[in-house]
């Protein structure tokens, strides 16, 4: 098995299944437990559960709320929760997850205490990276824009020193997740950075200083402006960023009081015809809906099945069949965005299935 893949379930059930066709990396939201912070914005307890739970269906037809099943309402401070998470995606074949990471500057961090967790017990024994989300937090996805809550700011060099010396025990444990031997870390908004390739190559000098792996810079949200400055490869952001596509929409009589619908059939439809740039991972998405979040502001990609999925998963796969095995990087969106209804963890309407869809095609022979 490659180097980055996750712990197989047993070794029997390793040995029986064919080579990969790609190593899946699932983005994790760590948004499952109460901070001061949100607290104080949202409301005592408040986590992403809390807006997952109030959902409720806006248009005939519309999948909502979204119940989770297997894991159940976790709290990501206990580490069995941690564990039954990495348990199962290692069963289906994802080979790590992706964490959101914040850091707004001046050593300010949200969110943080599941992966520094994860870190200093060195428990599970599952591979992760991290992504920095790099973006001011507002009001925005519930109704109020304008709303600041923490602003993300850049302080300058020594700020960039300070952020690499707080995730360096991260990036030293040796499950930490690498592309190629290089060490995987996702910037979500590059465009943001004063100087990004600056960042960048300060961070690679830090490394070498500490004598840790280089890294591999992935950028995500930028439309591919920076590789080959500073960054090596990129991945699609959400699925409205180049899905459009007004024949997909769903019509309502009141368009003012409705979120945007589009057809999830569409959006399989629209991924399979494009075409990836040479550097660019292929970003596997099974649903979308943020109306949890946004009520009638939201987006949302209607009518996901399985079935659509492993149609929409086929297509990404046979676009990188031909490169070389290491740089086969399949990314997931995502494995926990409960209350935008994209998650890979089981729900009470279709229990395991993406999981097993998911399973099927990365383990599938592409020449029987």
């Amino acid at each position: 098995m490659p180097d980055n893949a996750a712990p197989p379930v047993n070794p029997e059930q390793a040995a029986e299944r064919p080579e990969k066709r790609a190593l899946a990396v699932a983005f994790h939201l760590p948004q499952f437990h109460p901070i001061p912070e949100n607290d104080a914005w949202w409301g005592k307890g408040f986590t992403e559960w809390t807006n997952t739970a109030k959902a409720v269906p806006l248009f005939a037809g519309h999948y909502q709320p979204h119940v989770p099943a297997d894991l159940g309402f976790y709290d990501l401070r206990l580490p069995e929760a941690r564990a039954a998470q990495a348990l199962l995606a290692a069963e289906y074949g994802v080979d790590a997850f992706l964490y959101w990471h914040y850091w707004f500057g001046g050593g300010r961090r949200l969110l943080e205490r599941p992966v520094e967790e994860i870190v200093r017990a060195g428990q599970p024994d599952f591979p992760f990276c991290l992504g920095w989300a790099n973006q001011t937090w507002s009001g925005i996805w519930h109704g109020a824009p304008d709303r600041v809550l923490m602003r993300q700011e850049y302080p300058g060099p020594g700020d960039y020193r300070a952020h690499f010396e707080a995730l360096l025990p991260a990036f030293a444990d040796r499950r930490y997740f690498k592309i190629e031997g290089r060490n995987l870390f996702l910037v979500y908004h590059p465009c943001g950075l004063p100087d990004a390739t600056a960042f960048t190559e300060y961070w690679r000098e830090l490394a070498r200083a500490h004598g840790l792996p280089d890294f591999h810079f992935v950028e995500h949200a930028d439309r591919y402006q920076w590789v080959g400055r500073g960054f090596d490869s990129c991945v699609a952001s959400a699925p409205f960023i180049d899905f459009e596509d007004k024949q997909a929409e769903v019509r309502f009589h009141d368009p003012e009081a409705a979120p945007i619908v589009r057809e999830y059939a569409a959006f399989v439809r629209h991924m399979a015809r494009r075409e990836l740039a040479p550097t660019e991972h292929p970003l596997g998405v099974n649903a979308w809906d943020n109306t949890p979040r946004s009520g009638a502001g939201g987006h949302l990609l209607h009518g996901s099945t399985p079935e659509l999925f492993a149609e929409h998963l086929e297509s990404l796969l046979q676009k990188i069949a031909h490169r070389p095995k290491a740089s086969r990087i399949l990314f997931l969106k995502s494995w926990n965005e409960w209350a935008e209804g994209n998650h890979l963890e089981p729900d009470i309407r279709w229990g395991r299935r993406y999981l097993e869809v998911l399973r099927q095609a990365l383990y599938k022979n592409p020449n029987p």
